[in-house]
């Protein structure tokens, strides 16, 4: 246990490693994985991204993070490290690259991780997606048209970078130890996710009859 637990977050697009790592990293930090998305939320979930509402969805998993961070924050004040596969950078980030018409200002006081954005060069990250077993929801296809939009809007978080390109799991995690030993601030981002008033502000409503990209 330690005063000053470690709170990380790993972010990035699919198929850069996030679900690969996340328990890697809880492993060698001695950290408790916690899930963004709590188990009461499962049974909706897959309800939710059948519709193409994208309010809706945001919430949802807005709704999920808060409800994670009880769990979280639980932990760190127990003195036990914490490590996330995703936090708000990525409902964040994905729905406004989805259109969302939210306009978003995160309340301070959440919990701020050291937050670590997997990157991947793309042909992999192509081959690695290629490769799973799992079905590609609309909202996976939907993510993959507007990458430049995500990455846009990823850029807004600060995060530390880490190429996970021709690297095995246990290099990345060797990579990410480096980075925080390396890094000026080891407990929180100097600039909270929450900071701005106007983060992601709400986009125009589209003509009617257009469609999404």
């Amino acid at each position: 246990m330690s005063d000053h637990p470690l709170f990380e977050c790993l972010e990035g697009l699919r198929g850069t490693g996030k679900s690969t790592i996340a328990p890697l990293l809880a492993a060698a930090r001695g950290a408790v994985l916690v899930p963004t998305v709590p188990l009461l939320y499962q049974p909706l979930r897959p309800e939710i991204d059948r519709r193409e509402n994208t309010e809706a969805r945001m919430c949802f998993y807005l709704s999920a993070l808060f409800t994670a961070i009880d769990e979280i924050q639980s932990w760190l004040d127990a003195g036990i490290p914490v490590v996330v596969e995703s936090y708000f950078a990525r409902c964040l980030a994905n729905h406004r690259a989805f259109g969302t018409r939210l306009g978003i200002a995160l309340p301070h006081g959440l919990p701020q991780p050291v937050t670590y954005q997997l990157v991947c060069a793309e042909n992999e990250r192509q081959h690695r997606l290629a490769a799973r077993q799992k079905p590609v929801s609309r909202w996976d296809a939907l993510g993959e048209d507007v990458v430049e939009r995500i990455t846009a809007a990823y850029a807004r978080f600060p995060m530390h970078q880490v190429d996970t390109t021709g690297r095995e799991p246990d290099q990345v995690v060797e990579a990410i130890l480096a980075t925080a030993t390396q890094g000026t601030h080891h407990r929180a981002d100097t600039e909270p996710v929450g900071a701005h008033a106007h983060l992601l502000p709400p986009v125009p409503r589209r003509p009617e009859g257009t469609r999404r990209p």
